[in-house]
């Protein structure tokens, strides 16, 4: 399918397929499909005072769009010493309708903070920044409102790591209420062959992401490399579906498993929530979960040993019944079993019971949990801004 041309149409069906499992335990996101509707449609009549400033703007090409009416006034704000503001529009309301085609317009090598103010819309586009464009962030409007998609699969681009809709690999990313998504419409049965598709890939250091959204289905979030910050994100998928060798934190996040159901007594798993790759003891990665919660559906394990010395830790995690009592595997390979580090401490919840996990996990105690807990871990005090820093305001 080519990427030049698409009607909003086309793009509603598969996000809908999508946001309906999360919508299931979200209902917030029904406002998604809303919002795609409002873009397919003229605006109703806006105020009259925003006139002279709409004008200003949306008639400097000299022609006048209706689709602008609703469209922020005096927006975007001008750029100043320390951030530069890109604004991106699928309807022509800005200087952008793509998402990429703002990134190409980034300086190289750029100090200041590169804010790309994305408006609400689908944008149906593969979109990949170099690590030649360090310190961009993607403002969305609510992960329920915008979105990035596209519909590779391991198949289609010759691997897994290369099948994301979005790969980052340029220092200091920050995204902001916006979702990354695969479009997997149907989803594919749990382990299909080269059917696995990356919503993002996250290759770069220093990377945060708060309200943002991950839909897929198999490996849909690929934390590769580099420290990682994820709060109060909404990742969806089935099987290793948070996966790569980065060393994160993931605070108040929500994860739901969309692994083919089991029917009650059935110890069969369809799912697992991470796959970390850690490849030696002296590597410091790892995956570390704090006040979040697991629900959906499936059978499913909290991880498994990709790499031999695979780490993660939950932490303060509501786990619901979804998760097997064993809790973790090695990949079928026991001598794992003496180099993971698999962690749990005051979790809570029909999942969270310690008392047939495999005898490699550990239950945590207060000093062993402590590193994993905050900001620390990745050593947020060097790098990471609060949400509110370049926020842009409409």
């Amino acid at each position: 399918m080519s990427a030049k041309v698409f009607s909003l149409s086309c793009c509603i069906i598969p996000a809908a397929f999508l946001l309906i499992f999360a919508h299931l335990n979200n209902p917030p996101t029904i406002s998604f499909l809303g919002a795609l509707l409002d873009l397919a449609a003229s605006s109703f009549p806006f105020n009259l005072l925003e006139v002279d400033c709409l004008f200003n703007y949306h008639h400097r090409r000299g022609e006048y769009n209706p689709l602008c009416d609703d469209f922020p006034p005096c927006f975007p704000p001008p750029d100043t010493e320390a951030t530069s503001v890109f604004c991106v529009d699928p309807n022509g309301c800005c200087d952008f309708t793509t998402v990429q085609s703002a990134v190409d317009a980034v300086p190289r090598h750029s100090e200041n903070r590169n804010v790309l103010w994305i408006n609400k819309g689908v944008y149906f586009e593969k979109v990949m920044i170099p690590a030649t464009k360090p310190n961009i962030t993607f403002q969305g409007q609510g992960f329920d409102l915008t979105a990035i998609m596209w519909n590779d699969t391991a198949n289609s681009s010759h691997g897994t790591f290369y099948s994301a809709s979005v790969s980052v690999f340029a220092t200091g990313f920050v995204a902001k209420n916006i979702s990354f998504m695969v479009n997997v419409a149907p989803i594919p049965r749990p382990g299909d062959v080269g059917a696995q598709a990356v919503a993002i890939r996250i290759g770069g250091d220093q990377a945060a992401f708060w309200g943002c959204g991950f839909f897929g289905a198999q490996d849909t979030l690929h934390d590769d490399r580099g420290r990682h910050y994820f709060k109060e994100c909404f990742i969806q998928g089935s099987i290793d579906f948070i996966f790569g060798d980065a060393r994160s934190l993931y605070e108040n996040c929500r994860l739901i498993s969309i692994a083919d159901p089991v029917s009650a007594g059935v110890r069969t798993i369809t799912g697992s929530v991470t796959a970390h790759a850690r490849e030696s003891n002296e590597d410091h990665t790892g995956y570390s979960f704090v006040n979040c919660s697991i629900g959906g559906t499936g059978r499913i394990w909290l991880g498994r040993a990709w790499r031999p010395y695979s780490r993660v830790v939950f932490a303060y995690t509501s786990m619901s019944d979804i998760i097997a009592s064993e809790g973790w595997n090695d990949w079928n390979d026991p001598s794992r079993d003496q180099s993971v580090f698999y962690g749990e401490y005051k979790c809570t919840g029909d999942g969270a019971n310690l008392a047939d996990r495999m005898p490699y996990a550990l239950k945590l105690s207060d000093a062993q949990a402590l590193p994993y807990l905050n900001t620390s871990y990745i050593d947020g005090d060097r790098w990471l801004k609060p949400y509110c820093d370049s926020l842009i305001s409409t």
